[in-house]
């Protein structure tokens, strides 16, 4: 989530750093199939739009509601957005456009190492940004860092940081691996989510079921049923292949 102080000018360092991850990520795909199957980039352009959309309406659904009628409402909706909405929106984008397309052979592997990578960037920017915050700490607490108002707080964008450079490590340990073929996604989407579910409870969102979990906690489930349907169903598929 990124939250927007309206009183401050607001840096573009984030935007940069996103757009950044993305264009990377773009080089990298068109790299490694423009050789192979042109129309491969199309389904990462649909994947692309897809993770836009979800990102804004995951985001809109778990706190943007809740900023109606206020003075800003709509700079918070402009610069509102949520890693894991862009997932389940991504996701579908890239299933949507290989239907449309015809396209019929797993892409997932690929994606599994590329946007973990822009995932890495978007926090940069979210530490640059000062955004995306954790709940305050006790003062002096050694894990602590201190938010614009000097605030310290649970460091949630490197504890994210950190989490997605493991899983770029452990995924390139697993892609050698026969049963993880065409599941690497699947297996990052099931990781995310839970690490996400459990780390809503350190970060400062909103919390608007029972005064305990997030709009993004529901989300994050869904993401990892959403992954061990799709595991499933790939896994059948190989075993009768």
């Amino acid at each position: 989530m990124l939250h927007v102080a309206f009183n401050a000018p607001q840096p573009n360092f984030y935007g940069w750093v996103l757009l950044l991850g993305v264009l990377i990520g773009a080089v990298l795909w068109h790299r490694r199939w423009k050789d192979s199957d042109p129309t491969l980039f199309g389904i990462f352009i649909g994947g692309l739009v897809g993770a836009f959309l979800g990102a804004k309406l995951v985001y809109f659904l778990a706190e943007g509601w809740l900023h109606i009628g206020e003075p800003g409402f709509w700079i918070e909706l402009g610069y509102g957005k949520t890693i894991v909405g862009a997932l389940l929106g991504g996701y579908g984008g890239v299933e949507f456009t290989k239907s449309l397309i015809g396209y019929r052979k797993p892409t997932g592997d690929w994606f599994a190492f590329m946007v973990p990578c822009s995932i890495v960037f978007g926090r940069v920017g979210c530490l640059k940004h000062g955004c995306c915050l954790g709940k305050a700490c006790p003062p002096d607490s050694w894990y602590a860092l201190p938010d614009k108002a000097g605030i310290e707080r649970w460091p949630a964008a490197p504890v994210e940081l950190i989490f997605n450079l493991m899983a770029l490590a452990v995924l390139y340990q697993l892609r050698r691996f026969v049963w993880t073929r065409g599941q690497l996604f699947h297996l990052y989407l099931i990781a995310y989510g839970v690490f996400r579910f459990v780390h809503e409870f350190a970060r400062d969102t909103p919390k608007v079921i029972g005064g305990v979990l997030s709009g993004y906690q529901i989300a994050s489930l869904l993401l990892v049923a959403l992954a061990v349907w799709r595991f499933e169903v790939r896994r059948r598929h190989d075993a009768e292949s």
